[in-house]
């Protein structure tokens, strides 16, 4: 198993694992572009767990990092998902641990995360891996999405 920092050129390598998670993405094409042409520029890294080979993630995890009156400067996880054929491999738990050590070096003071309330399993690895739940997320959509 092999956790590492994807660079431009291999986006797509996480599509199918992203796709997991965020079924919305469209193609893998789609994926790199958002990606690329758009979070990337502000501030959104990409890393990836392989199994057998550099082909394609098995895991992938998404952050960028910034700076809050709240938090200080932080590491966010917008993104972490192991496919279900890898779960229970140990992927997310590497890739926790390299985002970890990325903190570290940045010298950032926390790490955040948000995730779903029905995802019990990554709840569970969240707190063995030192995570607490320290409050509640809102949203509110806007536009043609706010029913």
């Amino acid at each position: 198993m092999t956790a590492r920092e994807l660079g431009e050129e291999e986006t797509a390598l996480a599509y199918e694992a992203m796709a997991e998670l965020r079924p919305h993405l469209g193609s893998a094409a789609d994926f790199v572009a958002r990606v690329d042409g758009q979070q990337r520029p502000e501030g959104y890294r990409l890393v990836a767990s392989f199994a057998d080979g550099p082909w394609a993630a098995v895991a992938a995890m998404g952050f960028r990092t910034g700076h809050s009156l709240a938090w200080g400067r932080f590491l966010y996880i917008d993104d972490l998902v192991t496919l279900p054929t890898a779960r229970g491999q140990g992927h997310a738990s590497s890739l926790l641990a390299w985002a970890v050590e990325e903190a570290g070096s940045l010298g950032c003071d926390q790490i955040h995360l948000d995730s779903g309330h029905a995802r019990h399993d990554a709840h569970r690895l969240y707190l063995q891996r030192g995570f607490r739940i320290t409050g509640h997320h809102f949203s509110q959509p806007i536009g043609t999405d706010a029913g």
